[in-house]
């Protein structure tokens, strides 16, 4: 808790966001990102799930992958993604530990070939948050308490008209986060029109 200034006035909360970096999240930077292109006006949100290899949770491994540390030895799975070089804003564990990446005013790597709301690339203008699961499968409601803060916290620091998962912005190519995700319960926790999200079955 923030202590009063001398004069009894409550002092200012320290600030959420400083240069794109998230007060509550756990800082692990990775060289895995670039500038925005000039006008790029963050306005999507786009949530993803992954764990490596699939299905084992826990183990640093997405940290690892992120930041080029992961050893393409350790698990035959890893020999299909060997070299990969890619990044997310945020990754939220299974626990709801919440790490940042990438600064949010940079364009981290994790869109791929996208399209969505009449644009493609993006990368260019979207903040990217992995959820720590399997594709198709659920989560835990300890992720969807820490996903539902960090998008509210973005709805208030940048112009965020969007939220989808990779499979609207890559149809086709990706799945997740998949028919386990629980669009309703973010779009109540967020208390968020429905022209936020995509239209969901």
């Amino acid at each position: 808790m923030s202590q009063p200034e001398p004069d009894g006035t409550p002092a200012a909360s320290p600030a959420l966001w400083r240069d794109g970096w998230y007060r509550f999240a756990r800082t692990l930077a990775s060289p895995n990102y670039g500038p925005r292109p000039g006008g790029a006006h963050i306005d999507l949100i786009v949530i993803h799930s992954i764990s490596l290899p699939p299905g084992e949770f826990g183990n640093g491994n997405v940290q690892r992958l992120f930041t080029n540390q992961l050893d393409w030895e350790a698990h035959p799975y890893f020999q299909g993604i060997r070299g990969l070089q890619v990044s997310s804003h945020f990754f939220i564990t299974r626990a709801g530990a919440l790490w940042q990446f990438v600064a949010c005013q940079d364009r981290a790597w994790h869109a791929g070939e996208s399209r969505y709301r009449g644009r493609s690339n993006c990368n260019d203008d979207s903040i990217g948050i992995e959820l720590e699961g399997l594709e198709g499968s659920t989560f835990e409601a300890r992720q969807y308490e820490t996903l539902a803060g960090l998008c509210a916290a973005l709805l208030q620091a940048y112009p965020i008209a969007h939220i989808a998962g990779h499979e609207h912005i890559a149809a086709g190519r990706k799945q997740d986060p998949g028919p386990g995700f629980d669009w309703p319960l973010l779009q109540r926790s967020l208390a968020a029109p429905d022209r936020y999200f995509p239209a969901i079955d």
